[in-house]
């Protein structure tokens, strides 16, 4: 019995800091399963404001010291992403509410849009953006990232 591909798209302001480190958390947990012929893992921005960059080099370095690398370059989320994906998890309530939004404008779209947050054991629904902040802050959301994606991963799909 083929089993099918489920995906998720996670999604911040920007697509440099939070997005791509929960993506690339994410595609190690499913790498770490054998499971990457079962997902579809991606990350986008909400704004345009970075789209083609690299992540943010604290990003990086965070992920880096987590034994992660990532080649993700920043791109906005579009129309077709909320028809392609299952799930979008974004970080904060400004991403919830700017990407229902955009969704109301979609018709019969498909994804289940919600905080990454949500899933954390800890209960920490908000992943707040590190790029004002400092090393400390980058390793904050990748902890809250690690925990809520291997929750999130655990769920029945």
């Amino acid at each position: 019995m083929a089993c099918e591909v489920k995906s998720v798209l996670f999604v911040c302001l920007g697509n440099i800091c939070r997005s791509p480190i929960a993506e690339a958390v994410f595609r190690k947990l499913v790498t770490d399963q054998n499971a990457e012929n079962k997902w579809m893992i991606d990350s986008a921005a909400v704004s345009d404001w970075n789209v083609g960059s690299s992540p943010d080099a604290r990003a990086l370095s965070c992920l880096r010291n987590h034994g992660i690398e990532t080649t993700h370059k920043a791109q906005q989320i579009t129309k077709d992403d909320f028809q392609t994906f299952d799930y979008i998890l974004c970080m904060d309530e400004s991403n919830l509410r700017d990407l229902k939004r955009k969704s109301s404008q979609i018709q019969n779209y498909k994804a289940r849009i919600e905080l990454l947050g949500s899933y954390d054991p800890q209960k920490q629904l908000i992943i707040e953006d590190p790029y004002y902040g400092n090393d400390e802050d980058f390793d904050t959301v990748y902890e809250q990232c690690l925990r809520s994606c291997k929750e999130f991963l655990a769920k029945p799909h």
